[in-house]
């Protein structure tokens, strides 16, 4: 008994990692055709635009007219060069999800897609699992703060002032878990609506409320600069460099929404050029939105004035421009309309994803014929999202966000590395010198949360030090690499022609691999240590959960290898 018992203890856990380590097969075009003309794939209607539109909608929401003051009142009008890092953060982080979305045209998927590919099945299991809570906690959260906004701007009229219940639109709460909130929810069923009829009909309707809002922002910008002090700017960082950085590290989280853009790859007319316009070019209007913003608010009130809740509708109305305030209240609303609408189509795209896989069940794969679109997918992550929003006082919950983007954009930055080793397929990378390069982008990641926690913590300096210098000893070990294995190469296979482990990726490639996407894994990690204590508990439970699900259905069901599941790389011919 005991030797058959552990006979089946060993073969269902060599059944586990040999499923668990299994990868997608990355092909070229001519091995195999796309799904475009198929009735199974996704229309193709997105142009450049739509997707530059798509990228703002999702990174831009109510937060710039509040992030910008409240971060303002620590760093002072240094808040500037706050945002200034963290978009040149992001910006690096979108340059490496740019590459990987021109690699792989054909089909959704994002970083989920992403770490399928480069690393294994179960990586990209346990990327999607933080990602989506991400999602759907965000989406409940950002529904109700559409709905109290709503309710705000009807209490305008003094019809409405204090005679609108609060479980309509405000929440009213019982007990600290339960909140009742009923316009949060018909908001999703709406919206889930929109995304239901059609690619173009939502792309319509977050195009109108994108330039809304952008139109807003900018009339913001230019009613202010009238109203602007440079006396105010000075002393420009009253607290130190150590605020400004400390800045950084919040409104980092301001930007995320440009990887939106790639999970549209499938619906994308030109994928391999636009995806990268789209993701590059969304992230630098929002800079330049922020960088307006942040100096017209520390311009016009000096930053120790500047209010908690509502700073820069404070700040126009102190100067007697309460029109603006109006109009930032109806930028708010549209910011957080487009912001909703775009999460709710990402979620909808990854489980189309992993239902093509097996990972989830069959009928999150399935397309409308007619409409397009993944509607049974669209219609879960609207009902999660509906009860989550109606139900629970979800902006309890808020600090334990921002795990899954800081996961995927780690994972991201260190696809970029790992698929330049795959892409030297015939014996140019040996198995144990990918092994030795995967070694060292985790030792980048450690290093950085490390020197987080020692920021976060006030340590010394010295081990702040001693904790950059082994990132970088890391990262000059990949570099170093490249020199080593072509020598290697040339050695044992007589092959004299271009050996670089790091040459270009056909289609966009992110300039400095792999030193690059190493300071984007360095930095996100950095920021994964300031995250509130529970946010790594929940990273930890849930990554624990996710395993226990595939174990049970995941690594029975997916099939990596099925034709209609292939994807593929970009081809040559049409690099930019």
């Amino acid at each position: 008994m005991r030797i058959g018992s552990s006979s089946s203890s060993s073969s269902g856990c060599s059944r586990f990692w040999s499923s668990a380590l299994r990868s997608k097969r990355l092909v070229s075009p001519a091995e195999k055709a796309a799904r475009d003309s198929s009735d199974l794939g996704l229309s193709r209607r997105l142009g450049v635009l739509d997707l530059v539109l798509l990228g703002i909608g999702a990174s831009i929401g109510a937060g710039i007219f509040v992030v910008t003051g409240t971060v303002a009142r620590d760093a002072g009008p240094g808040v500037t060069i706050s945002f200034i890092l963290a978009g040149a953060s992001c910006v690096i982080n979108a340059l490496c999800y740019a590459e990987l979305a021109s690699r792989f045209p054909a089909v959704v998927g994002g970083a989920y897609l992403y770490a399928y590919t480069a690393f294994n099945e179960l990586t990209a299991f346990l990327v999607f699992g933080q990602l989506m809570l991400d999602y759907h906690i965000g989406a409940a959260s950002i529904a109700r703060s559409l709905a109290n906004y709503l309710i705000n701007i009807l209490e305008l009229f003094p019809v409405f002032k204090d005679n609108i219940p609060k479980w309509i639109g405000h929440g009213e709460n019982i007990g600290d878990v339960l909140s009742i909130n009923v316009l949060a929810p018909i908001l999703l069923v709406l919206l889930t609506f929109i995304l239901c009829r059609g690619v173009q009909e939502s792309s319509v309707v977050n195009s109108l409320m994108t330039v809304t809002k952008v139109v807003i922002v900018i009339i913001v910008i230019f009613a202010g600069a009238f109203e602007v002090d440079v006396s105010n700017w000075s002393p420009f960082a009253p607290n130190g460099l150590k605020a400004i950085f400390t800045g950084a590290t919040v409104v980092f989280f301001a930007y995320v929404g440009f990887d939106a853009v790639a999970n549209s790859a499938e619906e994308s007319k030109r994928p391999q050029r636009d995806l990268p316009i789209g993701i590059i070019g969304s992230l630098l209007i929002c800079i330049a939105l922020y960088i307006g913003v942040c100096l017209v608010i520390t311009g016009m009130v000096p930053y120790k004035f500047l209010g908690e809740d509502a700073p820069l509708a404070e700040a126009f109305s102190s100067k007697g421009l309460k029109f603006v305030s109006i109009l930032i209240s109806i930028g708010a609303v549209a910011g957080l309309t487009t912001t909703l609408l775009v999460g709710l189509y990402v979620q909808s795209r990854l489980y189309l994803g992993l239902g093509r896989d097996g990972l989830l069940p069959s009928i999150f794969a399935k397309v409308h014929s007619k409409r397009h679109t993944p509607i049974h997918s669209q219609i879960w992550v609207g009902l999660v999202a509906s009860v989550l929003a109606g139900l629970l006082n979800v902006h309890v919950l808020s600090h334990i966000l921002s795990v899954g983007t800081l996961t995927g954009y780690s994972v991201v930055s260190a696809c970029v590395v790992v698929l330049r080793w795959k892409d030297k397929t015939n014996s140019q990378v040996s198995s144990a010198a990918e092994r030795e390069g995967v070694i060292c982008l985790i030792t980048v990641a450690v290093c950085g949360f490390a020197t987080g926690l020692l920021y976060r913590y006030d340590a010394s300096y010295i081990f702040l030090i001693l904790a950059i210098v082994l990132a970088a000893g890391a990262s000059a070990a990949l570099v170093l690499r490249q020199n080593t294995l072509m020598v290697v190469c040339v050695k044992y296979t007589k092959r004299k022609g271009n050996l670089k482990v790091y040459a270009d990726a056909p289609g966009f490639s992110c300039p400095g691999v792999p030193l690059l996407p190493n300071i984007c894994i360095f930095f996100n990690m950095f920021l994964f240590a300031q995250l509130h204590h529970e946010a790594w508990v929940r990273f930890v439970v849930l990554s624990v959960v996710m395993v226990g699900v595939y174990a049970i259905y995941g690594q029975y069901h997916a099939n990596p290898s099925a034709d209609e599941n292939i994807y593929h790389q970009a081809p040559e011919e049409e690099a930019l």
